[in-house]
């Protein structure tokens, strides 16, 4: 007993050393203080007034229940939040690594912690779980939540009318919210309210939404400006941010969307050192969004509407920290020059145009070299679109070969052009070429190249499918299992699910039903 009292107390400990650290480096502002831009709620409650976001209720307008202006631009992890809050009658509240059950709740309705506040100050500055574990920490606790999903008072901070003297009645208050692992603190003007470690290994959340709350009853009015929001390194997990481009090719090919949500979620499931995300249709409106993450991995469209492009100076900054970068399929094309030499420089290669190919054909992959990326992963035979012959560092420095495989020698034997040919692909026939590349930079950061990914189905493959996971846990830094990373075989409509367009009436299922069980008759269980 005497060791878990010693253990919590450090962790309070450290947590509160941690949260005396602020200042101004890597928050971002979340409202533009004009419009509710990146903001999401019922327009009839939510409006800007005096550059504040401002939440209303009347007696003319009432609500049934509570409501939230749900922010939309990402979800919240390990983070500090600052904003400032006035209140005017009735109950708000900031909520947190939230979640939301629309077919359940309805719209603009979000469940999970709060960081509380009223007009009475009985509840301001408390932990509430809302429509969950209820009250988990009162002003002035400190609490460790077990698996019973309730909570333990293990220390004060001070009266909970002592603390509540801080607070300014009607008028502006700095409110400031920590999360970082499984532990939570409050706090407003300057002063801590409560302390909390989630140890509910059912119920604790590593993520969810951001929202604002205003609440049912009488009258009331509430107010929040200067929202700003500084992402942390997590606690105990490696975070993936995926990069998911436009939509792009039409039914089930560059289903960047649908593709990068799969891979998360394998991920998130069988990895439990790694936190992916996933930013959906292009480049993230989210300003903190690669601010605390281990590896970036982008599946995009490329060449002039290549993301990278434009966003070169955001995606250098995270890898001069360290971050790992993988780069699939078509968005491995850049534009030849400054754009090209940063990506040997990230990820050892590129496609590059009058140089690189970009043919479908079966690739048949032999032989596999012995690397973290192709544990557990046996040779296998399957079709994409694989480009190759494409631009790497000079003598290869750094890069290692993944996946390598002798093209048919029609492939090579297209015009000039762009994409279609060249002569001195032409010089190659027989050759084997690279379609998969792993790379180590001299900072210690890693990167990794894939040039399939055109078709969706091809994820239900469990060899490939189990060679990408590898990848993007060892890009992240996180050490891949001795016999890779597993996942199960996705039906047909798990990976039917969140395409970009709907599935054509002609459609045949069935055949895909039957490719992916010729793919993985003979596979052994992941």
């Amino acid at each position: 007993m005497r060791f878990v009292v010693a253990s919590l107390t450090l962790a309070f400990a450290v947590f509160a050393h941690s949260a005396m650290a602020e200042n101004d480096v890597g928050f971002e502002s979340i409202f533009d203080g004009k419009t509710l831009n990146g903001w999401d709620g019922d327009p009839g409650y939510w409006r800007v007034e005096d550059g504040a976001v401002t939440g209303q209720t009347t007696p003319d307008k009432p609500l049934k229940h509570n409501t939230f202006l749900i922010w939309r631009q990402g979800e919240v992890d390990d983070f500090e939040l600052t904003l400032e809050y006035r209140i005017f009658g009735g109950n708000s509240g900031i909520q947190y690594r939230s979640w939301e059950d629309t077919d359940k709740w309805g719209k603009w309705v979000a469940a999970g912690e709060q960081a509380d506040i009223d007009a009475t100050n009985r509840y301001t500055g408390i932990l509430y779980s809302e429509r969950s574990r209820g009250i988990l920490a009162q002003r002035g606790q400190k609490v460790v939540i077990g698996d019973d999903h309730k909570p333990k008072v293990v220390g004060t901070i001070g009266t909970a009318d002592g603390l509540a003297a801080k607070i300014r009645d009607q008028d502006w208050n700095s409110y400031r919210v920590v999360a970082r692992g499984n532990r939570y603190m409050h706090e407003i003007n300057g002063q801590v309210m409560i302390e909390a470690v989630d140890e509910d290994r059912q119920a604790a959340r590593h993520s969810g939404i951001l929202a604002l709350q205003l609440h049912a009853g009488d009258p009331m009015k509430v107010q929040f400006r200067n929202i700003r929001l500084k992402r942390l390194p997590m606690e105990g997990k490696k975070k993936i941010v995926l990069v998911a481009g436009t939509p792009s090719h039409g039914y089930g090919s560059h289903e960047h969307n649908a593709g990068c949500l799969l891979l998360a979620r394998l991920l998130n499931e069988n990895v439990p050192a790694v936190h992916a995300v996933v930013y959906r249709n292009g480049w993230p409106s989210d300003p903190t969004a690669l601010a605390n993450a281990n590896a970036i991995v982008f599946f995009a469209d490329g060449a002039g509407g290549n993301m990278i492009n434009s966003h070169l100076a955001e995606v250098g900054a995270a890898i001069d920290r360290g971050v790992g970068l993988a780069v699939l399929h078509y968005a491995l094309d850049v534009p030849k020059g400054p754009v090209g030499e940063h990506m040997l420089k990230w990820i050892g290669g590129y496609f590059e145009q009058h140089w690189s190919v970009n043919p479908h054909w079966s690739a048949r992959f032999t032989q596999l070299p012995d690397h973290p990326i192709t544990r557990g992963v046996r040779p296998f035979e399957i079709e994409d679109e694989w480009y190759y012959h494409m631009r790497f560092r000079e003598n290869m420095e750094k890069v290692t070969p993944i996946l390598s495989a002798v093209p048919p020698e029609q492939t090579r034997e297209g015009p000039d052009g762009a994409y279609s040919g060249n002569p001195h692909v032409r010089a190659r026939k027989g050759m084997s070429e690279i379609v998969a590349w792993a790379f180590e930079r001299p900072d210690g950061g890693r990167g990794f190249g894939f040039t399939g990914g055109h078709f969706q189905w091809n994820w239900g493959h469990d060899e490939f499918r189990k060679l990408l996971l590898n990848a993007l846990t060892w890009v992240a830094g996180v050490e891949v299992p001795p016999k890779g990373v597993p996942s199960k075989t996705p039906t047909f409509e798990e990976l039917d699910a969140n395409q970009d367009e709907p599935r054509p009436a002609n459609f045949k299922v069935d055949a895909i039903r039957a490719k992916l069980s010729q793919w993985n008759a003979s596979t052994r269980p992941s």
